[in-house]
């Protein structure tokens, strides 16, 4: 067994995070979840503890996941492993390339500004720009800056009543008041996740819609396929995921009238896709990667 001591950052109980704690345990004979709501930093002695573990002894955390839903808090939590890190601590993902991903309205920047491809987007907190949007775009989908798996995200039709468009408007900018407005694209059903391992394309899997929703996620109904893809997408994906510095990250990508589209680079990429629609055990994997990082 390697002699490190590796905690993992995510939520005791889920199977991801178990997954990969399973996985740290078998090769180095430690286990240790972090779970982030019980984390305190501590400024002046220049330390991070987890109940009574101080986290700045460890030699390594793996972030899997840091909240159970997206939020501004997030950003909290991530800025607090900062404090471990200036300590020597490696963090996989290093906290500052998570933080630029998190954030949607940052990730989208990042991609549009290198070229990358993606749907159609406006961001605007003019609700009369919204309905410019609609109009333009014909149907849109309005989404949180801060979500994951579609929770908070509506569609708007431009040939809904007018009423009707700037009620939506209104109570989507309630709680969102940036509004990230991108073109409802023509999907053939599915999309797909390119999974990449300290930048090395491990291959692709496809979330396929299952019933009549709008989105194939699997919160709402859809579920894991093997999926393969020309060169061109990786390339595209290669592209995105390397303006990030991620150790683990997959790419959401989908094929479009205009072509493949990048919906977004993960801040923490799923395992189970990658387990039920690749058969790779990812988990094991970037342990063995984060080992090798360490030697």
């Amino acid at each position: 067994m390697a002699d490190f001591n590796i905690g993992v950052v995510g939520l005791p109980g889920k199977w991801s995070t178990e997954t990969l704690a399973d996985a740290v345990e078998a090769r180095t004979g430690y286990r240790l979840i972090v779970d982030m709501s019980y984390v305190a930093m501590d400024l002046s002695g220049h330390r991070l503890f987890y109940r009574e573990q101080d986290l700045c002894q460890l030699d390594a955390l793996i972030v899997k996941k840091i909240s159970r839903e997206y939020s501004p808090h997030s950003i909290d939590r991530l800025e607090l492993l900062r404090a471990a890190e200036a300590k020597g601590v490696r963090v996989f993902s290093p906290a500052l390339s998570m933080l630029r991903l998190i954030d949607r309205l940052s990730c989208t920047t990042t991609l549009a500004n290198a070229g990358v491809p993606m749907p159609p987007t406006w961001v605007t907190e003019d609700p009369d720009q919204a309905e410019s949007a609609v109009q333009q775009f014909g149907s849109a989908v309005f989404k949180p800056l801060f979500s994951t798996k579609a929770r908070g995200m509506i569609v708007v039709d431009a040939n809904d009543p007018e009423t009707d468009r700037k009620q939506q408007i209104g109570d989507f900018q309630a709680y969102n008041p940036m509004m990230y407005i991108q073109k409802k694209m023509a999907l053939p059903g599915r999309d797909l996740g390119l999974v990449f391992l300290g930048g090395e394309y491990l291959g692709a899997y496809a979330r396929v819609s299952e019933g009549h929703s709008w989105n194939t996620t699997i919160l709402h109904g859809g579920r894991y396929a093997a999926a393969e893809v020309d060169d061109s997408w990786v390339e595209i994906a290669q592209r995105a995921q390397a303006l990030f510095n991620m150790d683990y990250t997959t790419v959401d990508m989908a094929e479009t009238e205009q072509g493949p589209v990048v919906f977004e680079v993960s801040a923490f990429g799923g395992f189970r896709g990658a387990k039920e629609g690749l058969g790779i055990n990812v988990a094991e994997r970037y342990v063995d990667y984060v080992l090798k990082q360490l030697d």
